[in-house]
């Protein structure tokens, strides 16, 4: 229970830390401090809590698992210290080293943590910390002695990181961008709504890969809803984050800050009406909470994930027009539903393409629950049970007798079998292979077996479309 009693001594020395780590946090990504000391921390904290509990049981619940060697760990720069805790507590938890590298642009609660790990008494080698820019992650991932990477960032870098790993047999966790929707039906509690934007799209200024970034709202109630976002955009409260009062905090930095203005003036020039209660301030990055309506659902700020305090909003009329656009996207991380008829939102869940739905809230997480995309968003989970399996890599298997070769066997009359080709079967009915080739297939002692159809591209159209 070694690893079990670190884990907590750790949860325990962010305790104890916890106003100043909350201050840190918040000078180190301009979040407000409300956030940072009522949400982030305390997170982080049950992480540590709850991977301390899963190292007592793993000799009983993984005891066909190993570990699976050194973990590269690459985190944003949006949530500096909670991502630490989503990364570090199920990698230590199960018995994994770890090279840990933080964002360049908020590296300063990660070398907290370092001066807590000495104190917490974490072996030497166990928890690595590097910091540095985009090129440091890339040969850190792209290492011959890394066994695992676990990577939360943008799709593109993503997508390079699985390019640079290919063939390397290393194990992949990815955790990438979104473009999450927000769907409100006509008999949802409209003020509730509202308050989940509010925790949604404009929590942590927006800067969220999972942000209800995407409102779909039923015509009916199109025009009271967004009469209520305006009004309660014009009540948030943007400024200093140590501010104790402010609702939005500064972006992370002035790139951040051109890059979503950009994003805006650019998307604007395709059509779109922008409402801000208040301009924004470039000299302290900070950009006011937006929403922009009069769009559709193939409008560049209704596809690209803007990253900022900026909401989208588009109408829909039936509820399988509703499923329809939440899933127009090539994202797939988070969504929410919006209704008070829970047989409604039950039915519309598991339609939504996306690793994790909730009902009438939103950005709501727990350690105990497993977190992750589909499609661009990335693959594998991180928390709960579901996450640990990232760590882990199933005990060596030995063969209880070896197998000797196979010698193909040569058919010599064709009087010894028919000679027939097996089909396809699409649809519900066979069907011959558009390419009109077919492939032999063996027995384990070499002879024939049988002559199977060869697929094409056509053949496989077909089957999709049929399934």
């Amino acid at each position: 229970h070694g690893r079990a009693k670190v884990l907590y001594a750790l949860a325990r020395l962010l305790q104890k830390h916890t106003r100043l780590t909350a201050v840190l946090e918040t000078l180190d990504n301009g979040k407000p401090i409300r956030e940072s000391r009522d949400i982030d921390i305390p997170l982080a904290i049950r992480h540590f809590y709850h991977h301390a509990g899963w190292a007592q049981l793993q000799e009983q619940e993984f005891s066909n698992y190993k570990p699976i060697g050194v973990a590269a760990q690459i985190v944003p720069w949006n949530f500096p210290l909670l991502m630490l805790a989503w990364k570090i507590a199920p990698a230590m938890a199960m018995g994994n080293t770890i090279v840990f590298k933080s964002a360049e642009q908020t590296p300063i609660t990660a070398m907290f943590f370092a001066h807590l790990c000495e104190q917490a008494g974490v072996p030497s080698g166990v928890v690595n910390i590097v910091n540095g820019a985009g090129n440091v992650g890339a040969s850190l991932a792209s290492h011959k002695g890394v066994d695992k990477v676990a990577f939360t960032g943008s799709t593109a870098v993503g997508r390079s990181i699985r390019q640079s790993t290919a063939g390397q047999g290393k194990k992949l966790t990815l955790e990438l961008g979104g473009k999450s929707a927000f769907v409100v039906f006509e008999d949802a509690d409209l003020d509730a709504a509202v308050e989940g934007l509010v925790d949604s799209i404009w929590f942590n200024q927006g800067e969220v890969c999972c942000a209800g970034s995407r409102l779909l709202v039923q015509a009916k109630v199109v025009d009271k809803l967004h009469a209520k976002i305006k009004k309660r955009i014009q009540k948030l409260r943007l400024g200093l984050p140590l501010d104790k009062s402010t609702d939005l905090g500064s972006l992370v930095s002035q790139t951040q800050y051109q890059r979503v203005d950009q994003m805006v003036q650019q998307g604007l020039q395709h059509g779109g009406e922008l409402f801000q209660a208040y301009d924004g301030q470039s000299d302290g990055n900070y950009y006011p909470p937006s929403l922009i309506t009069e769009i559709d659902a193939s409008h560049p700020l209704a596809q690209e994930e803007i990253f900022g305090p900026v909401l989208v909003s588009m109408t829909f009329r039936t509820q399988t027009e509703a499923v329809a656009l939440a899933n127009n996207s090539r994202y797939g991380l988070a969504a929410s539903v919006w209704s008070e008829n829970i047989n409604r939102a039950m039915d519309v869940a598991p339609k939504l393409k996306a690793g994790v739905i909730w009902i009438n809230c939103h950005n709501q997480f727990d350690a105990s629950c497993g977190f992750g995309g589909v499609r661009e968003s990335g693959f594998g989970r991180e928390g709960g049970k579901e996450g640990l399996f990232e760590y882990l890599k199933p005990k060596s298997l030995t063969s209880t007798k070896k197998l000797k070769p196979v010698t193909i066997k040569q058919q010599t009359s064709s009087n010894e079998t028919i000679d027939r080709t097996l089909k396809f079967y699409i649809g519900g009915k066979q069907v011959r292979p558009d390419g009109g080739h077919s492939i032999a297939t063996y027995k384990a002692d070499g002879s024939l077996a049988s002559l199977v159809g060869s697929g094409n591209r056509k053949d496989i159209r077909n089957a999709v479309s049929a399934a």
